[in-house]
């Protein structure tokens, strides 16, 4: 493990604060062209970098280097970063030439008057490495088509005087804090100061020299610390607005204040914190089985792509498949769940890295006995577990109310006469028994799409689930990364019952009224998604693409497709 990294101290908190206010209108004032130009330099300055940002989160996770495994921390790193900067230089692009981000695909108005937007692929390179995906923002009512340019780039539009705004950055993934702060300064026109969390702030230098150009030109600072320092930030004077990647509790802390006094001023709704506020707070993600004809290979591959959802990044997702809904009377429902187990116990255990997992572990274990555990629970390591039979009526299941936040998924069955039943009961039962209401992913066989009721049920669920990214097929965890999906809870939360949280992120394409992202997969991706579990090229290819995303061009591709058709 890297050691601790000393908390900034309070003199030079406030000094990067007020430097930072001193820069606020320079940095609204900067234009387009002078932007891109500024993330010319930042692509170079990450790419740069991005080796040593892998490696350092390779080892501080426990991870070896050689294993396919180790991937992750690329694609969730430094090519998720290259990624959105790329996909921000395109959108100012259009900003110069027509005032708003280029939309990439057509806009059409659903039959209930909504308008969608097909967001990705975001262009050619989209359509290359991502074969059959598409991507839909769902417009929040009352947007019209014609309507939709001017919801965009409203910053832009409309420039105010700018504002200092903190994040808290988030412990699990590398690429929260700074994709948070790029989507604050480029999209909200926001100065910031980036707290990066004691998990992983020994990325503190590699993010310095990636996003040197920011940090150089007065429009961005890094500090590190704990709860005593963003909390003292969260309440410095010069720090006008905040974003928080991670529990609902520490916004509540933040925003009411500690123990029963911040309690009972949620409850009647006093806070202590009156600064404008953006969340994402997690969720209990639910991952929706439709019954149809799966094939022996189909039970596999979907197997792989739900063990996936379980172990990437041992369970430290608020993606993470926490609760997998099955119909009643469905059979192969046994057959996929011995084969999820199957994949689980096929996958090398993982170190626990972030704070409180064996303590959440016992917690669940304890309330779930019967629970089945997939490798051994070995020195710093934590076994993989399966909760099956969950009574999906049960109101204080810990499953439902609860995030494990380490490699733990529940199941449960619905019983219903058919499918559309089926559907519908299910939606109802994610939208009202399980916590969040971040990501939720469906999982069906085309030929059950072929059916008219089914499809209509489909369109119903995916219409009805109250969550901000709903995908079909593919992990939703995808819409995290994409770059122009907005990334965020389902809009509605109150602040004193915020849920999963308020407000979008990652969004190059600057939406400022969107609900809901809709990410559609083929049943059987091909070749294997990079992100699998049983991926046996991914170190590899992972390194290949996050050099592509630093410079595309056709001469990358022969080394990616062959690597990725290995998979």
């Amino acid at each position: 493990m890297p050691p601790p990294v000393e908390p900034t101290s309070r003199p030079a908190l406030d000094a990067a604060v007020t430097n930072l206010r001193t820069r606020r209108s320079a940095w609204v004032a900067t234009a387009p062209s002078a932007r891109i130009r500024l993330l010319d330099e930042l692509m170079r300055d990450v790419a740069a970098v991005a080796d040593r940002w892998v490696a350092a989160c390779v080892e501080a996770e426990g991870l070896d280097p050689a294993e396919p495994s180790s991937a992750e921390e690329a694609i969730v790193g430094p090519y998720f970063v290259l990624r959105y900067l790329r996909l921000l230089r395109a959108s100012l692009r259009g900003i110069e030439r027509a005032g708003t981000p280029r939309i990439p695909g057509p806009v059409t108005t659903r039959p209930d008057g909504r308008v969608v937007a097909r967001v990705f692929p975001a262009d050619r390179w989209d359509r290359l490495m991502y074969l059959g995906v598409s991507g839909d923002v769902r417009m929040a009512p009352g947007v019209s088509a014609a309507e939709l340019p001017s919801t965009q780039a409203v910053a832009y539009r409309r420039p105010d005087a700018g504002a200092v705004c903190l994040v808290l950055g988030g412990g699990n993934v590398s690429s929260i804090g700074p994709l948070d702060a790029l989507g604050k300064l480029f999209v909200e026109n926001r100065v910031v100061i980036l707290k990066t969390h004691p998990v992983n702030a020994y990325l503190g230098p590699l993010l310095e020299a990636g996003l040197a150009a920011l940090i150089r030109e007065g429009f961005l600072r890094i500090v590190h610390g704990g709860a005593v320092e963003g909390g003292y930030l969260c309440h410095q004077p010069d720090v006008e607005e905040l974003h928080i990647t991670g529990s609902d509790r520490t916004y509540e802390a933040i925003v009411y204040g500690a123990g029963p006094e911040g309690h009972e001023r949620k409850l009647r709704d006093e806070p202590l914190l009156h600064k404008p506020f953006s969340a994402e707070l997690g969720n209990i993600t639910p991952v929706i089985v439709v019954p149809g004809p799966w094939s022996a290979a189909d039970l596999a591959y979907q197997a792989d792509n739900v063990a996936t959802m379980v172990s990437n990044n041992a369970g430290f997702n608020c993606t993470t498949s926490r609760v997998i809904v099955t119909p009643a009377g469905w059979s192969g429902r046994e057959r996929f769940l011995d084969a999820v187990g199957a994949r689980l116990a096929a996958t090398s255990t993982r170190h626990p890295y972030y704070p409180g997992a064996f303590a959440r572990f016992e917690a669940f274990t304890a309330a779930h006995p019967e629970a089945r555990l997939f490798g051994s629970r070995d020195g710093d390591r934590l076994p993989w577990a399966l909760i099956r039979g969950l009574d999906p009526a049960a109101r204080d299941e810990i499953c439902y109310t609860t995030e494990a936040f380490c490699g733990i998924s529940g199941e449960t069955t619905i019983e219903a006469d058919n499918v559309a039943e089926y559907l519908d009961r299910a939606v109802e039962f994610a939208n009202e028994r399980l916590w969040g209401t971040l990501n939720a992913t469906l999982i069906v066989h085309p030929a059950s799409l072929r059916d008219p009721g089914t499809a209509a049920a489909i369109e119903r669920a995916i219409a009805n689930l109250r969550y901000g990214t709903v995908a079909l097929n593919h992990w939703s965890a995808l819409g995290f990364g994409l770059g122009v999906t907005p990334w965020g809870a389902f809009p509605g939360h109150p602040r004193h019952d915020i849920g999963s949280g308020t407000g979008f992120v990652h969004d190059a394409l600057m939406f400022s009224r969107a609900e809901k992202t809709v990410l559609r997969a083929p049943f059987r991706a091909w070749p294997k998604p990079v992100w699998f579990g049983s991926h046996r090229t991914a170190h590899r290819l992972a390194a290949r693409l996050v050099r592509f995303e630093a410079d595309p061009g056709l001469r990358h591709l022969p080394g990616i497709f062959a690597l990725a058709l290995r998979g």
